[in-house]
């Protein structure tokens, strides 16, 4: 099995050496540089890494993606689009070993996509760039994606290893508005839809991303992003929060929608919704990775607006019961900590459920 690592890359000195050394065990590195005027060439030479410099004029991600796979020598088995904010988990080509073993043509995986300052994942679902050599194009001018183009049906499957993104939040994201216009004039799909009406709200212009959205809805059949962009679309359109965040829950139930409604019911003082809403969400008990785990929603959450609301409602042993459930998640947590004493000593005044049980 001969492995590849391919990315393209401009100004990304400073992550050169961390994504090399977490793919030190591949036969073949890539870098196609797309003008890179620090000394992103010079360290990557130094590491044995091949740089091609390309121009892409107008610039767009699927045209550099493919010119770089077209770099890569013809035996590769398996390429790994591996941009230079990102790192593989230790044991990834044991795992691909694997699913080489198995035939598999693209072999999916668990990426997080950003972490907690804790450094614990905030975010995660499963990636797909890890591909063939050949029967592969990227589409797309932003946000691309390899897609396969070959005559017998693709297989995937889930392996053990992972990719971890590190976003350099110091980069301009400017660029990427005027080619996800581009993208939508080009081709009005869902797709490109959604990410034109999130990068909208990116770069708060509510209106328009409202209006994109809408339009996103119209076409789309996804039910995972149709939740989450209902969930959006709350937040661009505040006044109407609550249909919109019904909506996010009936497109695609799930612990993420539910506690977003959960929030909105806490924020609006709704007391009764806000208990209702947090117990439905406890019923989710698997993250789903097909689209985008949110673990803010997987935390101590749920427990703790189930508390407060039972507190405001003045059932106070469940109130109890429920903050001790959140601190045994989130023990460092000084809020939970104060919430707890304050309900232990409303149990130990007497107070009891408000219908006297």
């Amino acid at each position: 099995m001969k492995v590849a690592i391919y990315t393209i890359s401009k100004n990304e000195e400073k992550h050169v050496r961390r994504w090399f050394e977490s793919v030190k065990d591949a036969d073949y590195w890539l870098i196609a540089d797309t003008g890179s005027t620090d000394k992103t060439v010079e360290i990557a030479r130094e590491l044995g890494i091949t740089v091609v410099p390309i121009y892409v004029n107008p610039f767009r991600f699927d045209d550099a993606r493919n010119a770089s796979l077209a770099l890569l020598p013809a035996d590769i088995d398996y390429c790994i689009a591996l941009d230079l904010d990102e790192t593989m988990s230790k044991g990834w080509r044991e795992e691909l070993q694997k699913a080489f073993d198995e035939g598999i043509d693209r072999p999916t995986y668990r990426r997080i996509e950003s972490f907690n300052p804790d450094g614990t994942a905030n975010s995660e679902f499963d990636g797909f760039k890890v591909h063939r050599r050949h029967n592969m194009r990227w589409n797309y001018p932003i946000h691309e994606v390899p897609q396969w183009y070959g005559d017998k049906e693709e297989t995937r499957k889930k392996f053990g290893f992972e990719i971890h993104h590190r976003q350099d939040r110091t980069k301009s994201r400017h660029s990427y508005l005027p080619l996800l216009e581009m993208a939508v004039k080009e081709n009005p799909d869902a797709r490109n839809l959604y990410y034109l009406g999130r990068e909208y709200y990116n770069f708060k212009q509510p209106e328009k991303a409202l209006d994109n959205f809408k339009k996103y809805l119209e076409k789309s059949i996804f039910p995972e992003e149709r939740s989450y962009a209902c969930r959006l679309m709350a937040k661009c359109d505040p006044d109407n929060a609550e249909e919109h965040l019904l909506k996010s829950t009936e497109e695609y139930p799930s612990r993420e929608s539910l506690m977003a409604l959960a929030n909105h019911y806490y924020m609006t003082q709704q007391w009764d919704e806000c208990l209702l809403v947090s117990r439905r969400a406890l019923d989710y008990t698997v993250k789903p990775v097909s689209f985008l785990s949110e673990n803010w929603a997987w935390g101590h959450m749920a427990y703790d607006l189930i508390a407060i609301s039972s507190w405001q409602l003045e059932d106070f042993p469940t109130a109890l019961e429920y903050g001790k459930k959140a601190l045994e998640i989130s023990p460092n947590d000084e809020r939970l900590l104060n919430n707890v004493q304050f309900y232990q000593e409303k149990v130990n005044n007497g107070n009891t459920r408000r219908d006297g049980g």
